[in-house]
């Protein structure tokens, strides 16, 4: 098999790793950048030529959302203080952690940023996807998405010295088009893979009760209230995308904008530095003597604002039958009484009680999510690019749309009959 080491790149080049290490930025993140700004520069020239303010704001903000998506992919706001020196993960990573494991429990690896030899080496077997020497060789590329390591040589040898994550983690997948778990990065679609609970549990710091809370969460889903009040109720992770002109983004519908939620989870989940305070749950986290967050919120807002929900993929619905279900969304099934406008949702102007979500009770005895939130309540979900994100509601309760349509016929005493509810199912499908 071969080792890591040849997964540097040739002689003459610069490794990834080598220019992600301060004071430098990193060659393959930076390149992206360039080609980035690039296009920016490309834009903002043709729109200078025009003259107007309208365009300088456009290529501004085109430039704040290149600028975004660095910060998304690549950006930790400091948070190795907390995965590198409280969780030391990095000990467990570069002794434990092989690809083969990483990819067992969700971790996702960024096709595009893998030189041709080492593409060439997972192909024909000569890399060697059983020993954590190439998982950190992996990290040194940038290659592991939402996963940011510091990669240093120590007597010839690449050592991972420090690590912390990004959002990516948890919001981006890949395509799987090189091979299950490798491909090209899929920003804003929400891991339903990633073990994020087992991943936490291999690090030695935890007592052995939070383990057992955390390898109780499973696949796709996280507690980003765990570690503040002590309940146990994990939620599936949500997608990034879709939410251009929506402003309650989380399902509790705590805050009125994504930098609220940005901040919630860069300091109170991920462990960056910066300050996130909540009078009505009584929260005040400060972690560093800097911030490392705020600055950047603006333009990770953007970035995840201009990402799109996905459309179906071709014959995945039947059309004709999503037709009749629309007439079913609109009248029988109540559906538009509060999935209503553009986006299918109401969020903008109403919160709903507990008593109006059809998925409680909570799994296993938890207590209601909404009762753990600033609001106490549920936004409505909106509902473009349904069809990519299944296990559904806030706790992952309902594994199809078909099984969704059924509850809410069945709990809301809609009455729809066989033939209804599968137009309807074809529907959500389309959307």
């Amino acid at each position: 098999m071969r080792s890591a080491d040849t997964l540097r790149t040739a002689p003459g080049e610069t490794s990834a790793a080598a220019a992600h290490s301060e004071p430098n930025p990193p060659r393959r993140s930076a390149s992206r950048s360039v080609m980035a700004l690039g296009v920016v520069g490309v834009a903002a020239a043709l729109l200078n030529a025009c003259g107007g303010d309208s365009d300088n704001s456009a290529a501004e903000q085109a430039a704040l959302v290149a600028q975004g998506q660095q910060i998304f992919r690549f950006d930790t706001f400091g948070d190795e203080t907390q995965w590198t020196d409280t969780l030391r993960m990095h000990e467990v990573i570069r002794t434990a952690v092989d690809p083969m494991t990483a990819l067992s429990v969700g971790l996702k690896v960024d096709s595009q940023a893998l030189p041709a030899a080492v593409v060439a080496g997972i192909q024909n077997g000569s890399v060697d996807l059983k020993s954590p020497a190439t998982t950190v060789a992996l990290l040194k590329l940038d290659a592991v998405v939402g996963l940011k390591g510091t990669v240093e040589t120590v007597n010839g040898k690449d050592v991972l010295t420090r690590v912390g994550v990004t959002c990516a983690l948890c919001h981006s997948t890949v395509d799987n088009s090189f091979a299950p778990g490798i491909g090209k990065r899929l920003d804003g679609w929400p891991n339903r893979d990633l073990n994020s609970g087992a991943i936490i549990a291999l690090s030695p710091a935890p007592s052995a009760a939070a383990k057992a809370v955390y390898n109780s969460w499973g696949p796709g889903k996280y507690d980003p209230r765990f570690n503040l009040d002590g309940k146990n109720g994990p939620q599936v992770i949500p997608p990034a995308y879709g939410l251009a002109g929506i402003h309650k983004i989380i399902s509790t519908g705590d805050g009125d904008d994504l930098a609220y939620w940005n901040r919630y989870v860069g300091v109170t989940q991920m462990g960056g530095h910066g300050t996130f305070v909540e009078p009505r749950l009584g929260v005040s986290v400060t972690n560093g003597v800097d911030d490392l967050i705020t600055a950047k919120l603006p333009a990770l807002q953007a970035y995840q604002l201009s990402l799109a929900a996905p459309p179906p993929p071709s014959g995945s619905f039947d059309a004709a039958a999503a037709d009749r279900g629309k007439l079913v969304f609109n009248n029988a099934g109540n559906c538009v009484t509060c999935h209503s406008g553009p986006e299918f949702t109401d969020a903008n102007l109403r919160l709903h009680s507990p008593g109006d979500a059809v998925s409680e009770p909570e799994p296993g005895g938890a207590p209601s999510y909404a009762s753990r939130s600033a609001t106490k309540q549920y936004r409505t979900a909106p509902l473009k690019g349904l069809w990519q994100h299944a296990p559904y509601f806030h706790n992952g309760t309902v594994a199809t749309l078909d099984a969704v349509v059924q509850t809410y016929n069945t709990k809301q005493s809609l009455g729809l009959t066989a033939a209804q509810m599968a137009d309807l199912t074809q529907y959500l499908k389309s959307l």
